[in-house]
């Protein structure tokens, strides 16, 4: 599920210069400053993995033991720096989903381990 949205994504992505896609992540980094110093959230923050992580947790296929919405946070973050880093090159030939879905199911294992 998490590689086909992040295949929509980058087929998004793809139609856009890739300098407003820097640009969008940047103003995305200066609105989480924004609400740091104190401004509330307002209904446009979306939440991309909460929702499929509460789903996943309740199925027992996420431990009981997961933060899932530091989890949500922690996979949106790779989606952002991901963006971010496919639109500046540095991902070479290498597709943003695959990437990042990568990244994203490493952090799902680690956080679904058992806390030392």
């Amino acid at each position: 599920m998490i590689a086909e949205a992040l295949r929509s994504l980058e087929r998004s992505m793809a139609r856009n210069p890739r300098e407003l896609i820097i640009e969008t992540i940047l103003e995305g980094y200066r609105h989480e400053h924004r609400i740091l110093a104190g401004e509330p959230l307002d209904d446009t923050d979306v939440d991309m993995f909460g929702e499929l992580f509460a789903k996943a947790q309740q199925d027992g296929k996420l431990a009981a033991h997961v933060d899932v919405r530091h989890l949500s946070h922690l996979a949106g973050m790779h989606v952002s720096e991901g963006v971010r880093h496919w639109a500046a090159g540095t991902y070479g030939d290498r597709p943003f989903a695959g990437v990042v879905t990568r990244d994203i199911a490493a952090l799902i294992a680690g956080c679904n381990q058992l806390p030392a």
